[in-house]
């Protein structure tokens, strides 16, 4: 491979701040942070989700009432816009 042609790939510590979990992986992200884990200090990535808090792997599923939401909008707006209304004329 040639010199300085690639960027620097190297172990990063991925922290999922909504429920503090930590792992590392190798990666070429560029990141200011850093931290001591586990004896060793590793470039720091802050995260909001992962498999440890994403509710599809977690099996928290929200169960969302869609009907309620069509049926809200079709009462606020009517057939006013409508694709499957037929024009007349």
């Amino acid at each position: 491979m040639k010199q300085d042609t690639h960027p620097d790939y190297r172990e990063v510590v991925f922290h999922d701040m909504s429920c503090d979990f930590k792992f590392i992986t190798r990666s070429t992200i560029q990141t200011r942070d850093k931290i001591t884990h586990e004896g060793q200090e590793y470039p720091l990535v802050k995260i909001e989700v992962s498999s440890e808090s994403h509710p599809f792997f977690t099996g928290q599923h929200k169960i969302v009432d869609t009907a309620g939401r069509v049926e809200k909008f079709r009462q606020k707006f009517g057939k006013v816009g409508s694709k499957t209304a037929v024009s007349q004329g």
